[in-house]
């Protein structure tokens, strides 16, 4: 009887805790997410492919930063890949209008424009159940094979790494510690 008192409140405690588990096993993680790892936001599919500092006098970095004045001598270039799916087969989805990148002193950077043929345009819409980069484009055929988004960021924030990239969006915002 004495054993049966003790198994009976276990098993009630195992229950409560799968429960308690199951509850947010529905909710997908979008915060410290890792270079590599898809995240949705609404009927976007997210995937931060790499990051880098990018270098004007590098032969392939230069496709990345066409139309970019030079760096001032206190800052650099910082590339972050992207490939985004549209879920949707019925309707366009928007880009949201900027992305940030956060040092670990909360200082924020927001992504600059880009001419370059690599870029992801921001603030448009990628097409019903289209892909960013889209099949056999230029980005999509290269060697990174993702779009670019273009930060520039002052040499002290290399410093305060990690550095977090935030993407807004529905159900988000999801955010990414890039790997530089």
């Amino acid at each position: 009887m004495g054993r049966r008192r003790t198994i009976i409140p276990a098993l009630a405690l195992l229950v409560a805790a799968v429960a308690i588990g199951a509850c947010g096993a529905s909710e997908e993680h979008k915060e410290g997410l890792l270079e590599g790892e898809p995240v949705e936001l609404g009927e976007l599919r997210w995937n931060v492919l790499f990051s880098r500092f990018l270098n004007p006098d590098d032969i392939e970095d230069r496709d990345y930063l066409v139309g970019q004045p030079p760096p001032p001598a206190d800052a650099t270039y910082f590339g972050v890949f992207v490939q985004i799916d549209n879920e949707d087969e019925d309707n366009p989805q928007p880009l949201p209008a900027e992305l940030t990148v956060e040092d670990t002193a909360h200082d924020e950077y927001t992504s600059i424009e880009s001419e370059s043929s690599y870029a992801l345009h921001l603030g448009t819409e990628i097409d019903a159940g289209a892909e960013v980069p889209a099949l056999d484009s230029t980005p999509q055929a290269g060697q990174t094979q993702g779009s670019v988004v273009l930060f520039l960021i002052p040499d002290e924030a290399a410093e305060e790494r990690p550095l977090e990239l935030i993407i807004p969006g529905q159900d988000g915002p999801a955010t990414y510690e890039l790997d530089i």
